[in-house]
């Protein structure tokens, strides 16, 4: 297998803003009158009713604006603040750029799931000694349809985004289709044209990141924006970066027949993940697949080629030393090594605000400052950014809750988020999911602050539904304080580790101690008895 000098799935860490899991309650349909789940949660939800602010404007210190709030942004985070401040009664308008959904419903989440979802049932049914051990054989090749595969995605994004469009005009958001740009305190200018509002939600999502060096023709060397097109399936692909985006990247193009090589900056593959986990993953998602990587090293330049003609060209230095080490050719390269706040273009400067490296700093309750709290920052009145933009953790779900807290704020009941509860998840087969600290880090937290930290593992080998589905690899770790008996992590590999880790979340939220969870009933069988044996381990029990 030429995997040394073909498939480079080139890998730097800190993908997680657009794979990572963005779930979207709330793209039902809005012609049925729903609520959407992260409406929901807050601590209030109030039907419209056609107040005074909804019909003339919010009315501020004897001024009459357009809206009481406007939204620059309408990706997953944007969309979240509308839908609250609508059902808190507040005149709202968004600007959405053209681009309703954002990275997660267009380019990102949303579209990466159908990717996965259609190359996973290719692996699966490919997977002979798999489904002969259920009693099943397949006769002649598996084979799948690329343009389709693609047009799945595409469609699936189409669906998501109308819907999304579809709540906005139901709930009675103004939707306005300019990119929105800050022009002094409550105005915002799109298309030559100035809109006040009392307050205003900057919401203006990343953009992938590419590295010096790295030439991307969108072709031949892509971003996850052309790699979600899916107009083509390489022989060999390096993909630069072995976080959530390149690996999820990876499950795909090797379902799909491709060889793969990551390159990751860090000493080690994976390193985002908790250690442990890591290794685990790199048993189950890399050792048995046409994937190989390097570590250590940056992909210093990459030069596009020419499809069936000329290869990419990736030169790689040590990471450490700057020394040339190695040289690839493949058929594709695909950048997969983070993103980028999208604010150079929002009028920040005039504002008075300073970003740093682009990121809107902003308080716990979303308020954006002028410069970072350990600098002496100031609160910009009547000014909140959410989602990527701010940094706090690039998660669509999370710029969602963001979205809310920051209408909460604006009606005056004080709100902040607690990221360290907000799960994440890498769709790969099997997924992989986490909450809170790894390992490493709650051992830190336990030696500075004085605490003595334990942890438990459960196994989907000891599962009766994982064996049931011939899916017995994986495991659930749980990390604790022994004193206290809090919940500090929850880290998970395996069967639909993406849906188990929201008990683990909930449960940190609620900070619910883990003497409590060992004593609550699973359903049997189900997978979640993984983490009532964790939770009974964590306590010295044994689960049955």
């Amino acid at each position: 297998m030429r995997l040394s000098s073909t498939c480079l799935f080139l890998a730097i860490t800190g993908a997680t803003a657009f794979f990572c899991p963005k779930p979207m309650p709330h793209l039902m349909s809005a012609t049925r009158g729903f609520v959407p789940a992260h409406v929901a949660t807050a601590q209030r939800v109030r039907q419209v009713s056609g107040d005074v602010s909804h019909r003339q404007g919010a009315l501020f210190m004897g001024e009459q604006f357009d809206y009481d709030v406007i939204i620059v942004g309408c990706g997953v985070g944007g969309h979240g603040a509308a839908l609250h401040a609508r059902s808190e009664g507040l005149k709202t308008a968004v600007f959405s750029g053209r681009d309703v959904g954002g990275t997660c419903v267009n380019r990102g989440c949303v579209p990466s799931k159908a990717l996965l979802a259609a190359s996973g049932r290719v692996r699966e049914m490919k997977d002979a000694h798999h489904l002969k051990a259920l009693g099943i054989s397949v006769e002649g090749d598996i084979t799948y349809d690329r343009a389709s595969v693609a047009a799945h995605a595409a469609n699936l994004a189409n669906k998501v985004k109308g819907n999304l469009e579809n709540s906005l005009k139901a709930l009675g958001v103004e939707v306005i289709e300019a990119k929105g740009v800050l022009a002094g305190p409550h105005k915002v200018m799109g298309d030559g044209k100035v809109f006040t509002a009392k307050d205003i939600i900057l919401a203006p999502g990343s953009l992938p990141f590419v590295p010096p060096g790295v030439t991307c023709d969108e072709k031949t060397v892509f971003t996850s924006d052309g790699g979600l097109r899916l107009e083509r399936v390489p022989e060999y692909v390096a993909i630069i970066g072995s976080g959530y985006i390149g690996l999820e990247f990876s499950d795909v193009y090797t379902a799909l027949g491709s060889e793969v090589t990551f390159i990751e900056a860090m000493d080690r593959i994976m390193p985002t993940f908790d250690p442990e986990i890591a290794r685990v993953a790199e048993r189950l998602l890399i050792k048995p697949r046409a994937i190989d990587y390097r570590t250590g090293v940056f992909a210093s330049k990459v030069t596009p080629g020419i499809p069936g003609e000329k290869p990419v060209t990736i030169e790689m230095i040590d990471a450490k030393t700057k020394e040339l080490v190695e040289v690839l050719e493949v058929d594709a390269c695909m950048v997969a090594t983070g993103r980028v706040p999208n604010t150079k273009e929002l009028g920040l400067e005039e504002m008075g605000v300073e970003t740093f490296r682009g990121f809107v700093q902003v308080d716990e309750n979303m308020r954006v400052l002028t410069k970072p709290e350990t600098e002496g920052g100031e609160v910009v009145p009547n000014l909140y950014c959410i989602g990527d933009a701010n940094g706090k953790l690039m998660l669509a779900h999370a710029a969602s809750a963001q979205g809310v807290s920051a209408i909460e704020n604006i009606k005056g009941r004080k709100h902040a988020v607690d990221h360290n509860t907000v799960p994440a998840a890498c769709f790969t087969h099997p997924e992989v999911a986490f909450v809170g600290l790894s390992e490493e880090q709650a051992k830190a937290k336990g030696e500075k602050e004085g605490f003595k930290v334990g942890k438990s593992i459960g196994h989907f080998r000891a599962n009766s539904k994982a064996l049931a589905e011939g899916e017995p690899d994986g495991i659930a770790k749980v990390v604790v304080n022994k004193d206290t008996g809090d919940l500090l992590g929850v880290h998970i590999i395996g069967l639909h580790a993406a849906d188990l880790i929201q008990e683990c979340a909930n449960a940190m939220a609620a900070k619910t101690p883990v003497s409590e969870l060992a004593m609550m009933v699973h359903t049997h069988p189900t997978l979640c008895e993984v983490l009532d044996e964790a939770f009974k381990g964590a306590v010295g029990r044994t689960a049955h």
